[in-house]
């Protein structure tokens, strides 16, 4: 049996979208175009974020937990 490489499985690089806004001290969420679809991840950043924007995820903190940045225009 192939079991799979973790990297593969990680979020970080990926492109998203907020679908809620991420507070300067609190979670929000995003959704993130992974593994041929989409999945939402609760999300952090250092500045806030509004709904709809463009992110890169660039670090993993749990399972379902990431860092983001806003994607640069």
């Amino acid at each position: 049996m192939h079991t799979a490489d973790e990297s593969a499985r990680s979020p970080v690089g990926a492109i998203g979208r907020v679908t809620v806004p991420i507070p300067p001290n609190g979670p929000g969420e995003v959704l993130v175009a992974v593994r041929g679809g989409s999945e939402a991840y609760t999300a952090w950043s250092a500045t806030s974020i509004e709904r709809d924007v463009r992110v890169v995820v660039v670090d993993s903190v749990s399972a379902r937990g990431v860092i983001v940045e806003r994607l640069p225009s």
